[in-house]
């Protein structure tokens, strides 16, 4: 989902009323970022409160490649990480993942390793149909075995774009939080919903409501089932003691638009580039009782920020053998303070731009190659910007572009080098980006290796069902990334 998509950051088709509701009674974040502008870093960032240049979720396979998590990736998330459930099972947590969890595939990446003691979903988005023989449809998992495959067992009409997923998620989600109020059991609930990811569905009573489209349905099904869990945990009397926070791990997919594609407002480009519309993301806080009401921040957020304040509600500190990016939010949250802090937009293992306060500097632009573009793939469609969406990758190092994205939240204007404005900021910003560069100490890349050999061909659980696939022979070779 994008930043634009919701009724509470202007869209004016007003079609998301629970998340504008949300929004209204708690806190509104207009300046909340993702780690990266690709799920699978972002995922793993939120989880450990580190940027993926530090937990291994980049590549090193072309410079400033993107890196999703595909089948045949032979890495993910690093038995080294610590992960949020993994450090809130000291205060006694109980935690689940519903959705997709996208860290890796192979037996130890699995999330009950790492330390959710439930999971129903899927350890891929819902790509597909596939044939079974060159690359086999993906599993859905409930806790350590398959249940079944995406399209087989678990019907995405790619036609229609009819899918009850949405509604098994969210009943999922309803009975986790019934159990643990029962049990009076402090939990944490991942619920990780992929519907607007394309190929973009919607059940059968959403589809056709939106004037959106197909994407709008699968919004407004999401926009449901948000308010069907806020107003779960308030008819449990738990809505006090439960806190709550909506996000996207990027910025809205333009490449499928306009059928399939969000909004990313204001925003300059889409997900998989660092531009503002590939990793600015919609946020709301939650939590009746505490947060004051129509609370709008203009924090700089960042997804790892979840990590520490959600260790900060527990009562628990952050883990202090490792750097941690992420902030605690609760004094932005509940007693509306700001914090100063850069935000900084990598691509695969590139520091691309630096943001704090209102300025960001480019320090490379790259949107997609000109082989890709030819091909129709364009992740800023009608917003060409000279100079800035460049299709080479473009080095800035000695003389950034600067925007002031108070007065130019698209991206549109590079302030003049001459100008005084320009000096005094760009002087804050690289030695921003200067002193993070000298201290950071890289993970080990995850996603360079690829092999057909560790695909979903026979998954835990597939004898089970006989949905157990032949597994070729193993061919590690390095990814290609086109983006």
């Amino acid at each position: 989902m994008g930043w634009g998509d919701l009724g509470a950051f202007g869209e004016p088709s007003k079609e998301t009323p629970n998340l504008d509701q949300m929004a209204a009674e708690g806190m509104l974040f207009l300046d909340f970022y993702t780690a990266n502008p690709l799920c699978s870093p972002s995922r793993a960032a939120l989880l450990t409160g580190r940027l993926p240049i530090r937990n291994g979720f980049y590549t090193t396979n072309g410079h400033a490649r993107n890196a999703y998590t595909p089948q045949d990736i032979v890495g993910g998330i690093p038995d080294s990480e610590l992960l949020l459930p993994e450090l809130l099972k000291k205060a006694n947590y109980t935690n689940k993942i519903i959705g997709k969890w996208h860290l890796g595939q192979r037996p130890q990446f699995h999330p009950l390793r790492h330390g959710f003691d439930e999971w129903f979903g899927s350890p891929n988005c819902h790509f597909g149909p596939y044939d079974n023989r060159e690359r086999p449809n993906i599993p859905l998992y409930r806790d350590w075995e398959m249940v079944g495959r995406y399209y087989e067992d678990f019907k995405i009409d790619l036609k229609t774009g009819e899918a009850n997923l949405t509604q098994l998620y969210l009943q999922e989600a309803l009975d986790f939080i019934s159990k643990q109020q029962a049990s009076q059991q402090p939990f944490f609930l991942y619920w990780a919903i992929d519907a607007t990811h394309a190929p973009v569905y919607a059940s059968k009573q959403f589809l056709g409501t939106s004037q959106r489209g197909l994407y709008g349905d699968a919004v407004r099904e999401i926009d449901d089932s948000v308010g069907r869990i806020l107003k779960h945990l308030q008819q449990l009397g738990i809505s006090k003691n439960t806190f709550v926070f909506f996000t996207s791990d990027n910025g809205a997919a333009l490449i499928s638009a306009p059928n399939q594609g969000g909004s990313n407002g204001p925003f300059l480009c889409g997900k998989q580039t660092t531009f503002e519309g590939g990793m600015r993301a919609p946020a709301i806080a939650w939590w009746p009782g505490h947060i004051p009401a129509g609370g709008v921040s203009h924090q700089l957020g960042n997804v790892m920020d979840l990590f520490s304040t959600s260790l900060s509600l527990a009562g628990l500190q952050p883990p202090s053998d490792r750097q941690i990016d992420g902030i605690d939010l609760l004094p932005v949250i509940l007693q509306g303070k700001l914090i100063d802090r850069p935000i900084f937009y990598y691509r695969g293992n590139e520091l691309m731009a630096v943001r704090a306060g209102l300025y960001k500097a480019h320090y490379w632009t790259w949107s997609n190659s000109w082989e890709e573009h030819s091909k129709g793939i364009d992740f800023c469609p009608g917003q060409s910007v000279a100079g800035v969406t460049t299709h080479t990758q473009e080095e800035h190092t000695y003389l950034p572009l600067l925007f002031h994205l108070g007065r130019d939240p698209g991206e549109k204007y590079p302030l003049s080098f001459a100008s005084e404005e320009y000096q005094r900021a760009v002087e804050r910003l690289s030695g921003l980006a200067q002193q993070h560069k000298d201290s950071l100490v890289p993970g080990q890349p995850q996603l360079n290796v690829c092999d057909q050999a560790v695909m979903n061909w026979s998954p835990p659980g597939c004898e089970k069902l006989g949905k157990c696939l032949k597994v070729p022979e193993s061919d590690p070779k390095k990814c290609s990334w086109p983006h």
